[in-house]
This record gives structure tokens, C-alpha cells and sequence, in this order.
């Protein structure tokens, strides 16, 4: 496990923005994820997508780091933001767009 913590920990600290999800960018494997994907693909941020379903020890290490008891996760510049509905609900307030600007990610 202390591995997969480790590769979470390299991927949120290398990445400005990681989002942690149930299959890829591409091919979204539940609503939530694809719905997080949308949003961002919309927003047109550059983002990484890790796939927790190739990992069970990733899957549940996400959980663990963040407190968080579900997918997907969304990180932006190495801060936990949320799952589904608060990225949903950010972005439908412009606080994401706020956030990202304020992060200086770069957004379509």
C-alpha cells in the first residue's frame, strides 16, 4: 500500500491538475467520472487521469490520502477539491473557473 501512496502522492505533486477516476479521460467507466471529465473537458483544462480500477491498492489509497470515501477526486495543484458534485456545483458557480485561475491552471 505504502506503494501506491507513494505514486499518489508523486502524481499529485507533479501533476497541476490529477483527477482520480473510475476508467480514462477517454472512456469514463460511471456517471460521476464521466461527469467530472465533462466539466473539465468543457473548461478545456489539461488534466491527468488515473484510472483506480487498475489498482485496487490506488483505488482505496485515494481514499485513505484524501479522507474521502469515493471516486472520483479531483486535485488541483496538489489541493483536494472534491468528488462529482462539488466540481459540478463549483463549476455551475464559477468558483472552479475562479479556482483555477487562481491556481494559475490554464483553462480553454
Amino acid at each position: 500500500m505504502s506503494d501506491a501512496l507513494d505514486q499518489i502522492k508523486k502524481d499529485i505533486a507533479e501533476n497541476d491538475v490529477v483527477l482520480f477516476m473510475k476508467g480514462t479521460p477517454m472512456a469514463p467507466m460511471c456517471g460521476f467520472s464521466a461527469a467530472v471529465v465533462q466539466v473539465l473537458t468543457h473548461l478545456g483544462v489539461k488534466y491527468k487521469g488515473i484510472n483506480v480500477l487498475a489498482d485496487p491498492d490506488v483505488r482505496q489509497g485515494i481514499k485513505d490520502f484524501s479522507n474521502w470515501p469515493t471516486i472520483p477526486q479531483l486535485y488541483v495543484k496538489g489541493e483536494f477539491v472534491g468528488g462529482c458534485d462539488i466540481v459540478r456545483e463549483m463549476a455551475e458557480a464559477g468558483e472552479l473557473q475562479t479556482l483555477f485561475k487562481e491556481k494559475d491552471v490554464a483553462t480553454a
